[in-house]
Parts: C-alpha cells; sequence; structure tokens
C-alpha cells in the first residue's frame, strides 16, 4: 500500500501540513553563529595610529550626517607646518565614519580612520579591505574627490564626506 494514495486527501493534508510544521520548527531554530573572540573584537575602539609631531591641532566635532559634500575641492591652503584636523562624524546605515587628515604645507601626508562600522564579522571584513584603499585615494588624489571602493558602498560616502568636512575646516 501506498501512504499517498488519491483515496485518502486526508492523509496526505496531514503528512504535508507535518512537514511543513516541521521545516518551520528547524527554520526557526536557527541562529546566526558568532564566536565570542569575534564579539570582543567588535566592542574594541577603533584603530589610531595617527599623531602630530608639531603644529597646531584643530579638532572639527559633531555627529550630524548631512554635513559635508562630495565636492572635489581639495587642500589647497596657504598655510605652513603640519595640522592634524578631525572630520564630523557621519552617520551611515551600518554606523558612523569619522576621519582624521594630517596636513603639512597645505599637503594631505595622513589620512586615518577614526572610526568606522565593525559591528559583525561582515562589516570588519569588508572594511578590512575598503578602509586602506580609500586612504590610498585620498593621499593621492589630495582631496576628497575619491572613488567608492566596490562592495562598501556606505562606508565610502560616509569617509569621503568626513574627509571633506576636515579639508573644509582647514581652508575655513
Amino acid at each position: 500500500m501506498h501512504t499517498l494514495r488519491k483515496n485518502r486527501p486526508l492523509r496526505r493534508i496531514v503528512l504535508a501540513s507535518a512537514a511543513t510544521v516541521s521545516g518551520m520548527v528547524l527554520l526557526l531554530s536557527l541562529k546566526p553563529h558568532t564566536t565570542p573572540a569575534v564579539a570582543g573584537l567588535a566592542a574594541s575602539p577603533a584603530p589610531s595610529s595617527s599623531s602630530s609631531p608639531s603644529g597646531t591641532s584643530g579638532t572639527a566635532g559633531g555627529s550630524n550626517g548631512s554635513t559635508g559634500s562630495g565636492g572635489s575641492s581639495g587642500s589647497s591652503g596657504s598655510t605652513t607646518g603640519t595640522r592634524t584636523l578631525t572630520g564630523d562624524s557621519v552617520q551611515t546605515r551600518y554606523g558612523p565614519v569619522q576621519v582624521r587628515v594630517t596636513l603639512t604645507d597645505g599637503k594631505i601626508t595622513d589620512v586615518t580612520a577614526v572610526a568606522y562600522p565593525q559591528e559583525n564579522p561582515r562589516d570588519q571584513q569588508i572594511n578590512a579591505y575598503a578602509v586602506p584603499q580609500l586612504t590610498r585615494e585620498a593621499l593621492s588624489a589630495q582631496s576628497a574627490d575619491i572613488d567608492t571602493v566596490s562592495g562598501a558602498t556606505y562606508t565610502s560616502d560616509g569617509y569621503r564626506r568626513s574627509l571633506q568636512s576636515a579639508l573644509d575646516s582647514a581652508n575655513g
């Protein structure tokens, strides 16, 4: 005898319902995997390796996400010496992005991401390659007119806007 014969539709309905319920229970009991070591890394502060060896240090802080533009104004200041400026903290979909810029004689000599999304392993993976690439772009362009890193659109936009706000505070 076959269990799903057409003359027994009630048995067929019961089996289909039981399979559906079992599948839903298994699906809903699945939890994303995070290791305690990775969770501990996400709670640590963003790495910062920039310091100003000489000159003055200014800070332009804030946390509104609308300051700055994606324009191409560079750092063509007429000031001399070394200055370290911190851009606005730009709120992105995945977290805040903030950049610190070191200017020597009006030229960008160092760019450091002070804050960027690190909440989960995927954010860490994306920003591990995106932040250094954005830093290289900024140093070579000598402005905030940098390309977006593929796969890190929100971080790239926040980086660009924070960099532009730091350069704006240096010029004005």
